[in-house]
């Protein structure tokens, strides 16, 4: 049988065109909504699993307590890099016996980990942005890939508030090339709000945060931050101020865009 090869061609089209307006009214909709509102109403509309990507950073925290209230279904994932602060480890223990979930963690291979050392050194993201992101690549992407593989959607405790780079960030956007939907239920709320709701829920919280860190990485990698400097000054410090992301979230001209895997 003749297959008409103009309308296989414009299938892909077709549907980044109907997730694009998907995410449109979705981000839109976001704006007017609570974020255990807005959580609910992701659920509603996203075909899929739904993963929400950890950190154990304040927002992450602050997240998972509100996934959990809301009582939707979400898979709760962590990107071991292998490189955490030993902090960071009692904060996933904590989280899993106070909500009674399973945070599955993602690593980096093996293979990956060794052909890295052997070519940059232990500690080689030091010394080129380069070398910074081909580890970041290694650490945070490709096992990303795999925490993602069969997500309709992709939940991050991403806020605007935290860097220049995302504060044109919208509620909700499509990525193309992960084929899923990806959604900020936090972004815009202050780093303020979601101390305050920390700290009433009795939500577990990272040590590290009153000693100064407040975004919290790898451990070769973030520093405490002094007084009046940004969130994020003490991620990657030692680089330009202006293209700090490890390349799960980045952003050129306001808008999210993804970046390539370095190395």
């Amino acid at each position: 049988m003749d297959t008409d090869v103009s309308n296989v061609s414009d299938l892909k089209p077709r549907a980044s065109r109907e997730m694009d307006e998907r995410a449109r009214q979705l981000d839109t909709a976001f704006a007017s909504l609570d974020p255990r509102e807005r959580l609910s109403l992701l659920r509603d509309r996203i075909d899929g699993p739904l993963v929400f990507t950890t950190s154990f950073g304040l927002e992450d925290q602050a997240l998972t307590h509100l996934i959990v209230a809301s009582g939707i279904d979400v898979r709760f994932v962590t990107l071991d890099t292998g490189r955490l602060f030993p902090e960071t480890y009692g904060v996933w223990v904590a989280t899993e016996q106070k909500y009674g979930i399973r945070v599955v963690g993602y690593y980096p291979t093996t293979e990956d980990i060794e052909n890295l050392v052997i070519t940059q050194g232990v500690d080689g993201f030091y010394f080129s942005p380069d070398a910074r992101k081909a580890c970041c690549g290694v650490r945070k992407l490709e096992p990303l890939r795999r925490a993602l593989l069969g997500a309709g959607g992709w939940i991050t405790g991403l806020r605007a508030e935290q860097s220049p780079n995302r504060q044109g960030m919208g509620f909700v956007g499509y990525e193309a090339d992960r084929g899923l939907l990806k959604a900020n239920p936090l972004l815009d709320w202050t780093r303020d709000q979601v101390a305050a709701l920390v700290k009433e829920a009795d939500i577990p919280a990272s040590p590290l945060h009153a000693r100064g860190f407040l975004s919290i990485g790898c451990a070769p990698c973030t520093r405490a931050v002094a007084p009046g400097e940004p969130e994020r000054a003490g991620r990657w410090w030692w680089e330009d101020e202006a293209a700090k992301e490890c390349g799960l979230h980045a952003t050129t001209d306001g808008r999210l865009v993804r970046v390539a895997q370095a190395g």
